[in-house]
């Protein structure tokens, strides 16, 4: 039993530093059988501590919690990603901005005198704006979900299906190479395709602890996104991962 809770402890620490495992490699690491690596990452993930995937597992998506909360964390980061969206956003250009915390930032980092039409369905997206003398805001309806932090019921999705946006900016809990965007509720996922489907451009931006990660939920794959927003935080290895499958990358000049 000793032996079996240290090989997981290891397992464990190597998806704490983002790594995913595979259960071809750990069963030769370990000279163990493939079949007790599968069940070793089965028991892991029934604690919780993984998300296990063909041929291994992921670690999990950082954990979620109410948009307000999620605000105030990887805050420098956070201000950086939301300069770089911002400079994607420019005169006339109709937007959405779903209800994230990098989002937020990119709403703070707007110029003053930008112009267009800011769609959101999230109120303290809606509040970041309040005051901006040449931004048309308007708000998608419905129920706020709690965590979420927006409305993502079928009101929502019907208020969305009246727009055609030059640019959606989407919120992604996790980011993985073959999982693509996911995100914690299903109700969410639902709202985010359907935000996705409505823009000419989808763009999410990514805190380096997101990626290699993966929520419960799928939104869309990599190739479904135009762009992904990052910051010199994240790992070179991680970046030359990301830039193989042919996605553009937005980055500031120092990760360049």
């Amino acid at each position: 039993m000793h032996l079996i809770r240290e090989r997981q402890d290891i397992i464990l620490q190597r998806l704490k530093a983002g790594n995913r495992v595979l259960a071809a490699d750990l069963a030769v690491e370990f000279a163990v059988s493939e079949d007790t690596i599968r069940r070793d990452l089965r028991e892991m993930a029934a604690r919780g501590l993984c998300e296990r995937v063909y041929g291994g597992a992921l670690p999990l998506a950082p954990a979620a919690g109410p948009l307000k909360a999620r605000d105030n964390k990887d805050d420098a980061e956070k201000k950086a990603l939301g300069r770089l969206l911002a400079g994607e956003i420019h005169d006339g250009m109709s937007v959405f901005l779903d209800a994230s915390s990098t989002n937020i930032a990119a709403a703070r980092a707007l110029p003053e005198n930008l112009r267009g039409v800011i769609v959101t369905n999230a109120p303290a997206i809606a509040a970041a704006l309040d005051g901006h003398r040449t931004l048309d805001v308007i708000m998608v309806g419905g129920r706020i979900h709690r965590e979420v932090g927006g409305a993502v019921g079928a009101r929502a999705i019907e208020d969305l299906q009246a727009f055609h946006f030059d640019l959606c900016l989407l919120g992604a809990c996790g980011v993985d190479v073959e999982a693509g965007l996911t995100c914690f509720h299903y109700e969410d996922a639902l709202f985010k395709r359907e935000a996705a489907a409505c823009a000419r451009r989808v763009v999410t931006a990514m805190t380096a602890g997101k990626f290699s990660t993966r929520a419960p939920c799928g939104v869309i794959a990599l190739d479904a996104l135009d762009a992904l927003v990052v910051t010199a935080s994240l790992d070179p290895a991680a970046r030359a991962a990301l830039a193989e499958t042919g996605l553009d990358l937005i980055c500031e000049e120092d990760c360049r």
